[in-house]
Protein backbone atom coordinates (compact mmCIF):
# COMPACT_ATOMS: atom_id res chain seq x y z
CA UNK A 1 0.00 0.00 0.00
CA UNK A 2 1.22 3.52 -0.96
CA UNK A 3 2.38 6.03 1.71
CA UNK A 4 1.59 9.12 2.29
CA UNK A 5 1.93 11.81 5.29
CA UNK A 6 -0.34 12.95 7.61
CA UNK A 7 -0.76 16.40 6.08
CA UNK A 8 -1.47 14.64 2.62
CA UNK A 9 -3.85 12.19 3.96
CA UNK A 10 -5.73 15.25 5.99
CA UNK A 11 -6.15 16.78 2.30
CA UNK A 12 -7.19 14.21 0.50
CA UNK A 13 -9.96 13.27 3.30
CA UNK A 14 -10.96 17.04 2.02
CA UNK A 15 -10.67 16.73 -1.19
CA UNK A 16 -12.87 13.81 -1.30
CA UNK A 17 -15.79 15.11 0.63
CA UNK A 18 -15.43 17.96 -1.40
CA UNK A 19 -15.95 16.44 -4.69
CA UNK A 20 -19.07 14.06 -2.97
CA UNK A 21 -20.82 16.44 -1.19
CA UNK A 22 -21.30 20.05 -2.38
CA UNK A 23 -22.49 21.24 0.74
CA UNK A 24 -18.66 20.71 2.50
CA UNK A 25 -16.37 23.93 1.95
CA UNK A 26 -13.18 24.92 4.11
CA UNK A 27 -12.85 28.66 6.15
CA UNK A 28 -9.94 29.89 8.19
CA UNK A 29 -6.99 31.93 8.17
CA UNK A 30 -4.94 32.08 5.20
CA UNK A 31 -6.18 28.43 4.06
CA UNK A 32 -7.09 29.77 0.17
CA UNK A 33 -3.66 30.62 -1.97
CA UNK A 34 -1.04 30.51 1.37
CA UNK A 35 -2.49 26.84 1.96
CA UNK A 36 -2.63 26.91 5.58
CA UNK A 37 0.14 27.74 8.02
CA UNK A 38 1.28 23.62 7.65
CA UNK A 39 0.60 23.63 4.09
CA UNK A 40 -2.77 21.48 4.71
CA UNK A 41 -4.86 22.93 2.61
CA UNK A 42 -2.30 23.99 -0.56
CA UNK A 43 -3.61 23.43 -3.83
CA UNK A 44 -7.68 23.08 -2.59
CA UNK A 45 -8.61 26.78 -3.54
CA UNK A 46 -7.50 26.00 -7.24
CA UNK A 47 -9.54 22.79 -7.75
CA UNK A 48 -12.31 24.36 -5.53
CA UNK A 49 -12.96 28.17 -6.30
CA UNK A 50 -12.78 30.85 -3.85
CA UNK A 51 -16.39 30.03 -2.77
CA UNK A 52 -15.63 26.48 -1.30
CA UNK A 53 -11.80 27.59 0.04
CA UNK A 54 -12.55 30.78 2.02
CA UNK A 55 -9.73 32.96 3.60
CA UNK A 56 -11.38 34.74 6.89
CA UNK A 57 -10.50 37.60 9.18
CA UNK A 58 -8.14 37.04 11.84
CA UNK A 59 -11.16 36.60 14.23
CA UNK A 60 -11.49 33.36 15.84
CA UNK A 61 -14.34 33.77 16.99
CA UNK A 62 -16.18 34.82 14.17
CA UNK A 63 -14.21 31.25 12.74
CA UNK A 64 -16.45 29.56 14.80
CA UNK A 65 -19.43 31.45 14.82
CA UNK A 66 -19.68 31.68 11.00
CA UNK A 67 -19.05 27.83 10.45
CA UNK A 68 -21.78 26.93 13.32
CA UNK A 69 -24.40 29.35 11.49
CA UNK A 70 -23.53 27.93 7.95
CA UNK A 71 -24.22 24.04 9.76
CA UNK A 72 -27.23 24.95 11.12
CA UNK A 73 -28.45 26.68 7.53
CA UNK A 74 -27.70 22.81 5.92
CA UNK A 75 -23.90 23.20 4.95
CA UNK A 76 -21.18 20.76 6.12
CA UNK A 77 -18.31 23.72 6.71
CA UNK A 78 -15.02 22.31 7.80
CA UNK A 79 -13.10 25.38 9.52
CA UNK A 80 -9.03 25.85 10.69
CA UNK A 81 -8.26 27.44 14.12
CA UNK A 82 -4.52 28.34 12.86
CA UNK A 83 -3.19 27.14 16.50
CA UNK A 84 -4.92 25.34 19.45
CA UNK A 85 -4.06 28.04 21.52
CA UNK A 86 -6.85 30.13 19.91
CA UNK A 87 -9.52 27.85 20.38
CA UNK A 88 -9.81 30.48 23.51
CA UNK A 89 -11.03 33.26 21.38
CA UNK A 90 -13.77 31.13 20.10
CA UNK A 91 -14.36 29.65 23.49
CA UNK A 92 -18.20 31.58 23.67
CA UNK A 93 -19.06 30.31 20.26
CA UNK A 94 -17.71 26.26 20.85
CA UNK A 95 -19.30 25.93 24.31
CA UNK A 96 -22.02 27.81 24.83
CA UNK A 97 -23.69 28.35 21.20
CA UNK A 98 -22.08 24.97 19.15
CA UNK A 99 -21.92 22.44 21.67
CA UNK A 100 -25.55 23.49 22.90
CA UNK A 101 -27.81 23.73 19.50
CA UNK A 102 -29.04 20.40 19.33
CA UNK A 103 -29.80 20.11 22.78
CA UNK A 104 -32.00 23.23 23.09
CA UNK A 105 -33.72 22.76 20.39
CA UNK A 106 -34.69 18.86 20.98
CA UNK A 107 -32.59 17.11 18.28
CA UNK A 108 -34.74 19.67 15.96
CA UNK A 109 -31.39 21.57 15.01
CA UNK A 110 -28.13 19.99 13.74
CA UNK A 111 -24.87 21.36 13.45
CA UNK A 112 -22.85 19.14 11.34
CA UNK A 113 -19.52 21.05 11.43
CA UNK A 114 -15.68 20.19 11.67
CA UNK A 115 -13.29 22.58 13.50
CA UNK A 116 -9.25 21.26 12.47
CA UNK A 117 -6.23 22.38 14.03
CA UNK A 118 -2.64 22.15 14.78
CA UNK A 119 -1.96 21.34 18.70
CA UNK A 120 1.14 20.39 20.56
CA UNK A 121 4.55 21.35 21.34
CA UNK A 122 8.17 20.60 19.91
CA UNK A 123 8.40 23.42 17.24
CA UNK A 124 10.14 26.18 19.52
CA UNK A 125 7.30 28.12 19.36
CA UNK A 126 6.63 29.21 22.89
CA UNK A 127 4.21 29.86 25.55
CA UNK A 128 0.83 31.02 23.03
CA UNK A 129 1.10 28.66 19.97
CA UNK A 130 2.24 24.93 21.37
CA UNK A 131 -0.09 24.05 24.07
CA UNK A 132 -2.15 20.97 24.38
CA UNK A 133 -6.09 21.85 25.24
CA UNK A 134 -8.11 19.26 23.87
CA UNK A 135 -8.78 18.57 27.88
CA UNK A 136 -11.00 21.81 28.12
CA UNK A 137 -13.58 20.31 25.29
CA UNK A 138 -13.56 16.66 26.71
CA UNK A 139 -15.13 18.53 29.48
CA UNK A 140 -18.14 19.94 27.15
CA UNK A 141 -21.35 17.76 26.82
CA UNK A 142 -22.41 17.97 22.91
CA UNK A 143 -18.97 18.39 21.59
CA UNK A 144 -16.36 15.39 19.78
CA UNK A 145 -13.36 15.52 20.09
CA UNK A 146 -10.68 13.63 18.00
CA UNK A 147 -7.02 13.66 18.34
CA UNK A 148 -5.72 10.94 15.47
CA UNK A 149 -1.94 9.78 15.50
CA UNK A 150 -1.24 8.14 12.00
CA UNK A 151 -2.06 9.18 8.50
CA UNK A 152 -4.60 6.43 7.74
CA UNK A 153 -6.58 7.42 11.21
CA UNK A 154 -6.24 11.13 10.12
CA UNK A 155 -8.04 10.53 6.75
CA UNK A 156 -10.53 7.95 8.36
CA UNK A 157 -11.73 9.85 11.38
CA UNK A 158 -11.78 13.43 9.17
CA UNK A 159 -13.97 12.01 6.86
CA UNK A 160 -16.82 10.34 10.22
CA UNK A 161 -16.41 13.92 11.81
CA UNK A 162 -17.49 15.46 8.15
CA UNK A 163 -20.03 13.41 7.73
CA UNK A 164 -21.51 13.36 11.10
CA UNK A 165 -24.26 15.86 12.29
CA UNK A 166 -22.69 17.03 15.56
CA UNK A 167 -19.85 19.05 15.98
CA UNK A 168 -16.34 17.52 15.75
CA UNK A 169 -12.78 19.17 16.85
CA UNK A 170 -10.29 17.65 15.22
CA UNK A 171 -6.72 18.53 16.91
CA UNK A 172 -3.74 17.62 14.62
CA UNK A 173 -0.21 17.59 16.49
CA UNK A 174 1.96 19.53 14.58
CA UNK A 175 4.83 17.37 14.84
CA UNK A 176 2.82 14.60 12.89
CA UNK A 177 2.20 16.61 9.72
CA UNK A 178 5.68 15.29 7.82
CA UNK A 179 4.76 11.59 9.66
CA UNK A 180 4.34 9.12 6.44
CA UNK A 181 2.29 6.12 6.98
CA UNK A 182 0.21 3.52 4.24
CA UNK A 183 -3.38 5.30 4.07
CA UNK A 184 -5.93 3.52 1.40
CA UNK A 185 -6.40 5.69 -1.68
CA UNK A 186 -10.38 5.35 -1.77
CA UNK A 187 -12.48 6.37 0.65
CA UNK A 188 -12.95 5.16 4.13
CA UNK A 189 -14.67 5.67 7.24
CA UNK A 190 -12.91 4.93 10.73
CA UNK A 191 -16.20 5.26 13.55
CA UNK A 192 -15.79 7.76 15.74
CA UNK A 193 -15.59 6.62 19.64
CA UNK A 194 -13.72 3.39 18.89
CA UNK A 195 -10.55 3.30 20.18
CA UNK A 196 -7.51 0.54 18.74
CA UNK A 197 -4.95 -1.62 20.09
CA UNK A 198 -1.72 -0.05 18.22
CA UNK A 199 0.57 -3.07 19.82
CA UNK A 200 -0.29 -5.85 21.43
CA UNK A 201 1.12 -6.95 25.02
CA UNK A 202 0.76 -8.93 28.31
CA UNK A 203 2.58 -7.02 31.18
CA UNK A 204 1.56 -3.84 31.05
CA UNK A 205 -1.20 -1.32 29.05
CA UNK A 206 -0.07 2.30 27.55
CA UNK A 207 -2.97 4.27 26.99
CA UNK A 208 -1.36 6.92 24.71
CA UNK A 209 -2.64 10.02 22.94
CA UNK A 210 -2.00 11.46 19.91
CA UNK A 211 1.85 11.65 19.20
CA UNK A 212 2.51 10.03 22.41
CA UNK A 213 1.30 6.80 20.50
CA UNK A 214 4.94 6.98 18.47
CA UNK A 215 6.95 7.64 21.98
CA UNK A 216 5.01 4.31 23.20
CA UNK A 217 5.41 2.25 20.27
CA UNK A 218 9.25 3.08 20.17
CA UNK A 219 9.63 2.13 24.23
CA UNK A 220 7.20 -0.91 23.76
CA UNK A 221 9.63 -2.13 21.17
CA UNK A 222 12.87 -1.69 23.30
CA UNK A 223 11.29 -3.35 26.10
CA UNK A 224 10.15 -6.48 24.07
CA UNK A 225 13.83 -7.07 23.84
CA UNK A 226 14.25 -6.95 27.54
CA UNK A 227 10.81 -9.40 28.02
CA UNK A 228 8.85 -6.86 28.96
CA UNK A 229 5.54 -6.86 26.82
CA UNK A 230 3.48 -3.76 26.25
CA UNK A 231 0.27 -3.37 25.07
CA UNK A 232 -0.26 -0.26 23.55
CA UNK A 233 -3.78 1.70 23.02
CA UNK A 234 -4.76 4.87 21.31
CA UNK A 235 -7.80 6.05 22.05
CA UNK A 236 -8.01 8.06 18.85
CA UNK A 237 -11.51 9.77 19.77
CA UNK A 238 -10.86 11.37 23.32
CA UNK A 239 -14.99 12.34 23.80
CA UNK A 240 -17.21 10.44 23.55
CA UNK A 241 -14.03 7.99 24.78
CA UNK A 242 -13.72 4.48 24.00
CA UNK A 243 -13.84 2.96 27.46
CA UNK A 244 -14.05 -0.45 27.24
CA UNK A 245 -10.79 -0.66 25.09
CA UNK A 246 -9.36 0.71 27.78
CA UNK A 247 -10.34 -1.11 30.81
CA UNK A 248 -10.46 -4.77 28.68
CA UNK A 249 -6.64 -3.85 28.02
CA UNK A 250 -5.71 -3.00 31.98
CA UNK A 251 -8.02 -6.04 32.89
CA UNK A 252 -5.59 -8.43 30.41
CA UNK A 253 -2.24 -6.96 31.61
CA UNK A 254 -3.51 -5.61 35.32
CA UNK A 255 -1.46 -2.39 35.12
CA UNK A 256 -1.44 0.96 33.66
CA UNK A 257 0.42 4.03 32.15
CA UNK A 258 -1.55 6.61 30.74
CA UNK A 259 0.80 9.28 28.14
CA UNK A 260 -0.59 12.32 27.77
CA UNK A 261 1.30 15.91 26.15
CA UNK A 262 -1.60 17.68 28.54
CA UNK A 263 -0.83 19.23 31.53
CA UNK A 264 -0.92 16.94 34.55
CA UNK A 265 -3.38 18.79 36.78
CA UNK A 266 -7.22 18.25 35.63
CA UNK A 267 -5.93 16.68 32.08
CA UNK A 268 -7.08 14.30 29.76
CA UNK A 269 -4.86 11.86 31.77
CA UNK A 270 -6.83 12.18 34.76
CA UNK A 271 -10.04 11.34 33.32
CA UNK A 272 -8.07 7.74 31.33
CA UNK A 273 -7.00 6.92 35.21
CA UNK A 274 -10.72 7.76 36.49
CA UNK A 275 -11.92 5.71 33.76
CA UNK A 276 -9.74 2.22 34.64
CA UNK A 277 -10.14 3.20 38.05
CA UNK A 278 -13.71 2.80 37.89
CA UNK A 279 -14.23 -0.38 35.60
CA UNK A 280 -10.75 -2.38 36.63
CA UNK A 281 -9.61 -1.43 40.04
CA UNK A 282 -9.78 -5.42 41.24
CA UNK A 283 -7.60 -6.30 38.10
CA UNK A 284 -4.48 -3.75 38.85
CA UNK A 285 -1.51 -5.10 40.10
CA UNK A 286 0.31 -1.81 40.71
CA UNK A 287 -0.43 1.91 41.16
CA UNK A 288 -1.55 3.70 38.19
CA UNK A 289 1.17 5.90 36.59
CA UNK A 290 0.63 9.18 34.58
CA UNK A 291 2.98 10.32 32.33
CA UNK A 292 2.31 14.14 31.15
CA UNK A 293 3.73 17.77 30.66
CA UNK A 294 4.00 19.64 34.14
CA UNK A 295 2.13 22.19 35.25
CA UNK A 296 4.01 25.00 33.84
CA UNK A 297 3.68 27.14 30.32
CA UNK A 298 5.43 25.42 27.34
CA UNK A 299 9.11 27.22 27.27
CA UNK A 300 10.33 29.24 24.43
CA UNK A 301 13.96 27.29 25.13
CA UNK A 302 14.44 24.47 23.42
CA UNK A 303 16.47 22.67 26.35
CA UNK A 304 13.51 23.32 28.42
CA UNK A 305 10.61 22.92 25.84
CA UNK A 306 12.71 19.44 25.42
CA UNK A 307 12.76 18.97 29.37
CA UNK A 308 8.62 19.97 29.29
CA UNK A 309 7.19 17.30 26.70
CA UNK A 310 6.75 13.82 27.68
CA UNK A 311 9.72 11.44 26.10
CA UNK A 312 10.26 7.79 26.02
CA UNK A 313 12.73 7.87 28.98
CA UNK A 314 9.67 8.97 31.29
CA UNK A 315 7.24 6.86 29.56
CA UNK A 316 10.28 3.81 29.91
CA UNK A 317 10.51 5.14 33.94
CA UNK A 318 6.89 4.91 34.19
CA UNK A 319 6.46 0.97 32.83
CA UNK A 320 9.32 -0.03 34.97
CA UNK A 321 7.66 1.66 38.05
CA UNK A 322 4.66 -0.73 37.65
CA UNK A 323 6.47 -3.54 37.38
CA UNK A 324 8.44 -3.81 40.42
Amino acid sequence: MREITYSEAIREALRQEMKRDERVFLMGEDIGPFGGSFGVTRGLIDEFGKDRVRDTPISEAAIAGAATGAAVAGMRPVAEIMFSDFTTIAMDQLVNQTAKIRYQFGGKARVPMVLRTPTGAGTGAAAQHSQTVYNWFVHVPGLIVVAPSTPRDAKGLLISAIRNDNPVLFFEHKLLYSFKGEVPEEEYTIPLGVGEVKREGKDVTVFATSIMVHKALKVAEELQEEGISVEVVDPRTLKPLDEEILIQSVRKTSRLVVVDEGPRSGGFAAEAVAVAVEGAFDYLDAPVQRVTAPDTPVPYSLPLEKAYIPDEGKIRAAIQRTLK
